[in-house]
C-alpha cells in the first residue's frame, strides 16, 4: 500500500505518570496538552516539519532554525498545574486576540495565550458540551477595509451561543439560537456557516441570518425533519444506554474547497457549503470511525476499535494506507485558518498516554509509489487534487501517467478508451503508433515483426470496400512482445507490458485501427498549424500555436525550432503514412480524399500499397499531390497509350486523363508537358491540343516559342492551329508569331498539298484575310516568298504590295494578271476610304470640281484609270472598266488631269455618265452650302432674339425686357447695405449691387 505518512511518537507518558491526555493543541512550534487532572503542559517541538517537505518538493528557500536539542522530538517548557480544576476537554486559540479557549467542567474558559492565566469564564456557557472556533478575513461592505473576524460557537444542549472578535476586539453582541434537538458536535463550514450534528440529524446554521437548513442524507445522517434514521433508529439515547450501547457521535470535517464530509455510524454524506449533496457514494466503512479529518489531500478516519488510522482518496474513496496506532482515540488536525491547507498533513493522533505526529512523504514520491504499484487512477486523482506548486511538473506527470493508463487499456483490448485518453493528453503520435504492428506502423512499430504476416493475411482476406470476407482469424500467432524501452516508449513504466499470448491481429487489429484513425486525424490538424505544405516551419507558428502543443507532437519534452524542425517533419510523415496504411486496411475508399489534400505520406509506401490494391487512379492523385509529376505521367502513359483498354485501370485508358493532368501543370514545367504531350497529340490531335488551347490560365501562360517549335516538329497543321489560337483569340501581337503564320500560309499555297479544291479555297481565304488584317509581319519577307509567276499567289502578292504602299503594282496585278475589275475597284475604294478617314480630314477646297487646282494630288482612282487607258505594252486599253470608273468615281478625281488621260478618239457620248456625275456632285456641294448657310442664319437669329428680347427664358425676363425690382427691404448682395437713391448695378444673373 501507499506510505504517504509515517507515525512518530513525540510525547509518551512514563509509567509513574498517572495523568491521561484529554486534549491537544498545536500551533507554531508549540504543543499544548490538556490532562485529566486539569493541568496544561506546554511543549516545544524540536523537529518542525520542513516547509519544502510539506510542499512536496525539494528543499528550497530560506532555512528555518532548528532546535539544537536533537535527542528529543519535544521539550517540556512548563506545566500549568492549576490551569483548571477539572479535566481539560477541548483547546483552541484565537490568535488575533492572543487568547486560549478551553472547555472544562462544561464551561468555556478564556486564558491568556502567553501566561495561560484564566481571564474569564463565560457564565452563559454552563452545560456546554462542545465549541468551535473559526477566523476569516472579511471586507467591510461600506469602507471595503479588510479585517479579521473570529467567531466562537458554543453548544449547550439545544442552544447555540455565538461570540465574535473583530481583529482583536471582542464584540459586545452575543447571538443565541435554539435548535430542534440536542447539539452533539459543531464544525465550521465557512466563516458564516456552521454544521451542527444533532441527536438524529445534521443542520446547517447561517450565523448572520440565523437561518437553519436541514441536511437530508442516508441512514443515520438524517431524513426528513423530526425523523431518525440508521441502524439504531428504533432506539433512543436512553434505550441504547439501557442496552449497554453508545449512540453514534455525529462527525464532520472540511475537505477541499467548498466540500464537507458528514459521518455518523457507518453512513457518510458529501455536501457543499450550502448543505446540498454532491451525489457521491458512501465510504465503505465496516466499523464506525471514532474521528474523521482531512489532511490535504487525504481523508482521515481513526478506527479506535482496530487501533488504526485509515487514509483514503476523497474522490475515489479508495483505501490507500492503514497505519497501526494502538489505543489511539483522538485526531487533531490544525484548522485551515491556522495553517495552509496542505500544511494540515502535520497532524497529530493521540491516545490516553501517547501523541503521534504524522509526517508526510514527498508528494512526488507518493505519486511514484502509486505508479509502481499500478494504481494509475489513484495517481491521476491525487495529481488532480494537488496544487501545481507542490509538484515539480504536475502537467507533465499527469500526461505521463495518463499515457501509461492508456497503454494499459490498449493492452486490455479496450481500444476506444485507450485512444480517447491518448487524444485527451495529446500523446506523441510516435508513441501511439509504436503500439501497432509493422503492418500499420511500419518501422516505428515496437512489436515483433512477425505480426506483419498475420496482419497482411487479414488484409488479403478483405474486399475492396475494406470489409473482411473471413469470419475469424488465426489464433496461433506469435506472442506479442512488450514495447522496447527506447525513445519511442520511454514514457511508459517498465512494469507496463502488453498482454502475453494472442497477437494484435484479426478483429482486434481492425478495431484498434478504426480508433487510431481519429487520433491521427487530430495529430494531422496540429501538424498543419505548424508546418507548411513544403515541410518548412511556418513563420508565425511559434506565435500562434502554443509551444506545449508543438512539444506534444514530439517524444522529447522540449522544442527547439532550429534543431527539431527535421524531427517534426519526420513525425508528420509518420502520421500521414500510418493514416494511409490504416485507411487501406480498414476503409480503402477513404485513402483517395487523403491524397487530394496536402499530405506528407511516404511515396514508396503509398506506391507499393496502391499497386498491390490495384488503385492506380488514387496513385495518380497521390503523385500529383506530392508533385511527382513524372511518375504520374509515366503511369498514365503506361495505361493510356495502348489501343486496348486495360482491365486493371480502365479509367486511365486513352489520352483524356493525361490531357487533364497536363492541363493542371504550371507553365514552369513546360519541358515535362511537352515530353508527355506527344503521344496524346498523335493519338487524338484535337484532344491533345487542349493542353495548349484550353480556356485556362495554365494554358494561356505557357511559354509559346517552345510550344510552337514542339508542334511544328509533330505537324505543321497543329502549329497553324496554335498560332491562329494565340493570335486571333489571345490577341498576341508578337511579330515572330505573325511572320511564322504568314510563312506557313504561303508555304501551304505553294506546296499545293491539299486533298480537295475546297480545302485549298479555305486555306487561301484564311491566308488572304490574315495578310489583310495583320500589320505585325514583315511585308518584304513575305513578298520574297511570293512568286510572280504562280497564279495562286497573285492576290496574296497584291495584298502584300498594298501593305508596302505600292498601290500601282498592286493594281497592276488586279488589272492585268487577275483581270478582275471588281476587285481592282474594291481595292481603290478601300484605299480611298483609308486616306479620307477622320484621322486625315479633307479640306473644303478638295471636295468637288468647283475648285480643281492643277497641283491637287492624283487619287488612287486616277492611278487605276491610267492603267485602263494607258496600259504598258503588250496590254491594250480597257474602255469599259475605264468608263465605269469615270461614271462611279469621276467626282473624286481632278478634272484637268482626268480629261488629259482620255484619248481624243473616245466619243463624247461615252463620257455622258462622267459629266452627269461631275455636275451632280457640284450641285450637291452647292446645295449643301445653301442648306448650311440657312441653318447658320436660323441659329444666329435665335441667339439674337434671346439676347435682345429674352425669348426662351423663364418669365421672359431677358434682353431689353430684363428688369429688377428694388424694394425697401432689399440690400446689396456684396456689402449688405440697403438700397437708396444711389445708382445700382445689375449683373447678368439679375443680382443687384451698389
Amino acid at each position: 500500500m501507499l506510505s504517504a505518512f509515517t507515525a512518530r511518537p513525540i510525547v509518551e507518558f512514563k509509567h509513574r505518570d498517572k495523568s491521561k491526555i484529554e486534549s491537544v493543541l498545536a500551533y507554531g512550534d508549540r504543543l499544548l496538552v490538556g490532562l485529566n487532572t486539569g493541568s496544561l503542559r506546554v511543549y516545544r517541538v524540536n523537529d518542525p516539519i520542513d516547509e519544502s517537505t510539506e510542499h512536496g518538493g525539494d528543499t528550497f528557500g530560506e532555512e528555518r532554525p532548528v532546535s539544537q536539542s536533537g535527542s528529543k522530538p519535544v521539550d517540556l517548557m512548563r506545566e500549568q498545574e492549576k490551569f483548571s480544576k477539572h479535566k481539560v476537554e477541548r483547546l483552541a486559540i484565537v490568535k488575533e486576540a492572543n487568547i486560549l479557549v478551553s472547555l472544562s467542567n462544561n464551561y468555556v474558559h478564556i486564558h491568556d495565550l502567553q501566561s495561560f492565566e484564566l481571564q474569564e469564564t463565560l457564565s452563559k456557557t454552563k452545560g456546554a458540551n462542545d465549541f468551535a472556533i473559526t477566523s476569516n478575513i472579511f471586507k467591510d461592505s461600506s469602507t471595503g477595509v479588510p479585517s479579521i473576524v473570529s467567531r466562537l460557537a458554543v453548544a449547550l444542549k439545544r442552544r447555540l451561543i455565538l461570540w465574535s472578535w473583530h481583529d482583536s476586539e471582542l464584540s459586545a453582541e452575543i447571538s443565541e439560537m435554539t435548535l430542534v434537538t440536542g447539539i452533539k458536535s459543531l464544525t465550521w463550514a465557512t466563516g458564516t456557516r456552521l454544521i451542527a450534528g444533532l441527536n438524529s440529524s445534521y443542520v446547517l446554521v447561517d450565523v448572520e441570518t440565523s437561518a437553519v437548513t436541514d441536511i437530508v442524507g442516508p441512514g443515520s445522517i438524517g431524513g426528513a425533519p423530526g425523523q431518525d434514521g440508521g441502524r439504531f433508529s428504533g432506539a433512543g439515547v436512553a434505550g441504547m444506554s439501557y442496552l449497554g450501547m453508545t449512540a453514534p457521535h455525529p462527525l464532520a470535517t472540511q475537505l477541499g474547497e467548498g466540500e464537507m464530509l458528514l459521518a455518523k455510524d457507518i453512513n457518510t454524506l458529501f455536501i457543499d457549503t450550502d448543505g446540498n449533496s454532491l451525489g457521491r457514494r458512501q465510504i465503505p466503512w465496516a466499523v464506525a470511525p471514532e474521528a474523521v479529518g482531512y489532511s490535504y489531500p487525504y481523508l482521515l478516519a481513526l478506527q479506535s476499535t482496530k487501533g488504526t488510522l485509515e487514509l483514503r482518496n476523497p474522490e475515489t474513496l479508495t483505501l490507500l494506507q492503514t497505519i497501526p496506532l494502538p489505543s489511539a482515540s483522538q485526531l487533531h488536525v490544525p484548522q485551515p485558518t491556522v495553517s495552509l491547507s496542505h500544511a494540515g498533513k502535520g497532524f497529530l493522533v493521540l491516545s490516553d498516554r501517547c501523541i503521534w505526529r504524522m509526517k508526510a512523504q514527498n508528494y512526488d514520491s507518493q505519486i511514484d509509489a502509486l505508479v509502481e504499484r499500478g494504481r494509475l487512477d489513484e495517481a491521476i486523482s491525487l495529481l488532480g487534487m494537488l496544487e501545481d506548486a507542490l509538484l515539480k511538473d504536475k502537467d507533465g506527470r499527469v500526461r505521463e501517467i495518463k499515457m501509461m493508463k492508456a497503454q494499459h487499456l490498449f493492452d486490455q483490448r479496450r481500444f476506444r478508451e485507450s485512444i480517447d485518453l491518448f487524444t485527451e493528453v495529446s500523446a506523441p503520435p510516435e508513441k501511439v503508433i509504436s503500439l501497432y504492428p509493422p503492418f500499420i506502423a511500419g518501422e516505428a512499430s515496437a512489436l515483433n515483426s512477425k505480426h506483419e504476416g498475420s496482419a497482411k493475411e487479414e488484409a488479403s482476406e478483405q474486399g475492396t470496400d475494406g470489409v473482411s470476407d473471413s469470419k475469424g482469424s488465426s489464433e496461433d500467432g506469435p506472442a506479442t512482445k512488450p514495447p522496447a524501452k527506447s525513445g519511442l516508449a520511454d514514457g511508459f513504466n517498465a512494469s507496463t507490458k502488453p498482454s502475453e499470448g494472442k497477437p494484435l491481429d484479426g478483429k482486434d487489429l481492425r478495431a484498434a485501427t478504426e480508433e487510431l484513425r481519429g487520433f491521427l486525424v487530430s495529430a494531422r490538424t496540429k501538424m498543419k498549424k505548424v508546418l507548411d505544405p513544403d515541410g518548412g516551419l511556418k513563420s508565425d507558428a511559434l506565435d500562434i500555436v502554443p509551444q506545449k502543443e508543438i512539444e506534444s507532437l514530439l517524444v522529447k519534452q522540449s522544442f527547439d525550432a532550429a534543431a527539431d524542425q527535421e524531427k517534426l517533419l519526420q513525425t508528420a510523415q509518420l502520421v500521414d503514412t500510418t493514416l494511409f496504411r490504416a485507411y487501406m486496411f480498414v476503409s480503402p475508399s477513404f485513402a483517395g480524399p487523403l491524397f487530394r489534400i496536402e499530405n506528407f505520406c511516404d511515396p514508396e509506401v503509398v506506391n507499393e500499397k496502391l499497386i498491390e490494391a490495384g488503385r492506380y487512379n488514387d496513385l495518380v492523385d497521390f503523385f500529383y499531390g506530392k508533385k511527382l509529376h513524372k511518375e504520374a505521367l509515366e503511369l498514365l502513359q503506361k495505361f493510356g497509350e495502348p489501343d486496348e483498354e486495360s482491365e486493371a485501370a480502365p479509367q486511365l485508358s486513352g489520352p483524356q486523363r493525361t490531357v487533364s493532368y497536363l492541363q493542371s501543370l504550371p507553365p514552369e514545367m513546360i519541358d515535362l508537358i511537352l515530353h508527355f504531350a506527344e503521344w496524346p497529340l498523335k493519338k487524338d490531335s484535337n484532344l491533345g491540343m487542349e493542353v495548349f488551347m484550353a480556356d485556362s490560365e495554365n494554358a494561356e501562360t505557357l511559354p509559346r516559342p517552345p510550344v510552337l517549335k514542339f508542334l511544328q516538329g509533330i505537324d505543321k497543321k497543329l502549329a497553324v492551329k496554335y498560332l491562329e489560337h494565340i493570335i486571333h483569340e489571345l490577341n498576341d501581337m508578337t511579330p515572330d508569331f505573325h511572320q511564322r503564320l504568314v510563312d506557313i500560309y504561303i508555304e501551304g499555297l505553294r506546296s499545293d498539298d491539299f486533298s480537295s479544291d475546297e480545302e485549298r479555297t479555305t486555306w487561301k481565304k484564311k491566308t488572304l484575310n490574315f495578310l489583310k488584317s495583320s500589320r505585325n509581319y514583315q511585308a518584304y519577307k513575305a513578298l520574297g516568298h511570293l512568286s510572280q509567276d504562280d497564279p495562286h499567289l497573285y492576290e496574296a502578292r497584291a495584298i502584300v504590295l498594298s501593305n508596302m504602299g505600292q498601290h500601282k503594282q498592286a493594281l497592276d496585278i488586279y488589272v492585268f494578271q487577275l483581270q478582275d475589275a471588281d476587285k481592282a475597284e474594291e481595292y481603290c475604294n478601300q484605299v480611298y476610304l483609308t486616306d479620307t478617314s477622320p484621322a486625315t480630314p479633307r479640306m473644303e477646297s478638295d471636295r468637288g470640281p468647283s475648285r480643281d487646282p492643277k497641283d491637287a494630288p492624283p487619287s488612287i482612282y486616277h492611278t487605276l484609270l491610267s492603267l485602263y487607258l494607258s496600259p504598258p505594252p503588250p496590254h491594250k486599253p480597257q474602255w469599259g472598266p475605264a468608263l465605269q470608273i469615270l461614271a462611279n468615281h469621276g467626282a473624286r478625281m481632278p478634272a484637268s488631269s482626268t480629261l488629259n488621260l482620255i484619248p481624243e478618239i473616245l466619243p463624247i457620248k461615252d463620257l455622258e455618265s462622267y459629266f452627269r456625275g461631275r455636275i451632280r456632285s457640284a450641285n450637291s456641294i452647292v446645295n449643301e452650302g445653301r442648306i448650311v448657310a440657312g441653318m447658320r442664319s436660323t441659329v444666329a437669329f435665335r441667339e439674337e432674339a434671346k439676347l435682345r428680347l429674352g425669348d426662351g427664358l423663364q418669365g421672359g425676363n431677358g434682353g431689353r425686357n430684363r428688369r429688377v425690382v428694388i424694394t425697401e427691404d432689399r440690400v446689396c448682395g456684396v456689402c449688405y447695405k440697403r438700397f437708396g437713391g444711389s445708382a445700382i448695378k445689375v449683373l447678368p444673373n439679375a443680382t443687384a449691387t451698389l
